[in-house]
């Protein structure tokens, strides 16, 4: 009887270790061949396991394998495509069924965020219903940090020290210039409505007078009075202010300051530019000179300054959906368990994908100061490891030398799939 073989897939918005995730799930299948044949990687996500287009990973070497942990993005490519409910769109799912009984793929890995455990969920149980019992593993990753139950995710590290990084080198240069230039630097994070990325930001400022000043967090409604006055009151005392504001801030009716029209591939709201929105209206009010700038994209792909401690984490969430698997476990999620103590220390746990599927975890009240434009201390302790230690990428001629594949693909089998 063939070996069973592995299908891996990376959805929604990547990160900086991804791929990490990927390296730690490639290499420990490869050291369980006797019960792995094949490991499979979705070329653009689930979208690959449902055009039939398989990337055979063992087409690449042991050292290309090993790159995968320093490069960011995601290598077989993601996507944002959000399976319906069974009972809506069966056809889809049975794609899927028919996919991996062609392919005799027995286990499924889903390195995502709420919505991707939710569709590693479904295939567990259509499999059970459908006599082809799959084994669904889902691998933790978000740079939003809003899934339940872990202690973080890997992904956020990193896009956690960029923004703190970012927010200290601008602050310094808004500083030196103020007295006759800027006096108002806002700098847009990512964040629909958890604060964690925006309340990173925060570590940057150690002392009094550093930057940021401000902090604008979805969890706290958006009061423009409160907040011209805060800035009014640092520009008078600094000589400047800078705002760190996340995505998804919103007023007290829950509309958002930067609703950009229409909805997303999840029928999430299309958000951007709530950084220029709050630069101009301080102008309005204020009068201040000022500059704004989104980190976008350049926060999640900045593996040249990655969290040492979050691509280990990353590495291990792979690892450890691999060994759940051949542990006969399922529709579980590795997670990571911050232990008790002054020192920091972690191990891996697991959830239920039921558990996890759908829910979002926004930041605790407690993380965020009395008026709501601060972290507080308990929020330092939380954040502060996670992005700690360097892990550069090789550099080749002054740029970071990142993983090339040949994604080879698979010989199809079945006929081309028409989505309904």
């Amino acid at each position: 009887m063939a070996k069973a073989n592995l299908f891996y897939a990376q959805s929604g918005g990547v990160t900086a270790v991804i791929n990490a995730s990927a390296c730690g799930v490639i290499e420990t299948a490869r050291q369980h061949k006797a019960e792995i044949g094949k490991v499979y990687a979705g070329r653009n996500g689930i979208i690959g396991a449902l055009t039939e287009e398989l990337i055979d990973t063992s087409k690449e070497t042991a050292a290309t394998v090993a790159a995968l942990r320093h490069t960011p993005a995601g290598a077989f490519g993601s996507c944002r495509y959000k399976l319906k409910s069974l009972e809506d769109n069966r056809a889809e799912y049975q794609r899927l069924m028919d996919v991996f009984r062609a392919h005799n793929i027995r286990y499924f890995l889903y390195n995502g965020g709420g919505d991707s455990q939710d569709t590693a969920n479904k295939v567990s149980m259509l499999s059970q219903k459908e006599g082809f019992p799959i084994t669904c593993i889902g691998i933790p990753k978000t740079v939003d940090n809003d899934l339940p139950v872990t202690d973080n995710c890997p992904g956020f590290g990193s896009v956690a020290k960029y923004v703190a990084v970012s927010i200290r080198e601008a602050g310094l240069d808004v500083a030196s210039m103020c007295e006759s230039s800027t006096k108002v630097f806002v700098m847009e994070v990512m964040g629909r409505h958890a604060g964690w990325i925006a309340g990173a930001a925060g570590l940057a400022a150690e002392k009094e007078g550093d930057a940021p000043h401000i902090i604008i967090f979805p969890e706290i409604a958006f009061n423009k009075a409160a907040f011209m006055r805060k800035v009014k009151a640092c520009v008078k005392r600094h000589g400047y202010c800078a705002v760190v504001v996340s995505e998804g801030a919103h007023y007290k009716d829950g509309k958002f300051l930067a609703d950009a029209g229409g909805t997303d591939a999840f029928g999430h709201t299309q958000l951007g530019g709530v950084a220029p929105f709050l630069a101009n209206l301080i102008k309005q009010e204020l009068g201040y000179k000022y500059h704004w700038a989104v980190a976008d994209y350049l926060q999640r792909s900045a593996r040249h300054i990655a969290s040492a401690t979050d691509v280990e984490q990353a590495y291990a969430m792979g690892k450890a959906a691999v060994d759940f698997a051949l542990a006969g476990k399922n529709a579980v999620m590795p997670t990571i368990v911050r232990k008790p103590g002054k020192s920091y220390r972690w191990t891996v746990g697991e959830a239920s994908l039921a558990e996890v599927a759908n829910v979002e975890k926004p930041m605790p009240r407690d993380y965020i100061t009395r008026d709501g434009f601060g972290i507080t201390q308990k929020a330092r302790d939380y954040f502060s490891p996670l992005i700690r230690g360097e892990d550069y990428p090789p550099f080749k001629n002054g740029l970071p030398d990142y993983a090339r594949l040949k994604n080879v693909l698979v010989t199809k089998k079945l006929p081309i799939w028409k989505s309904p």
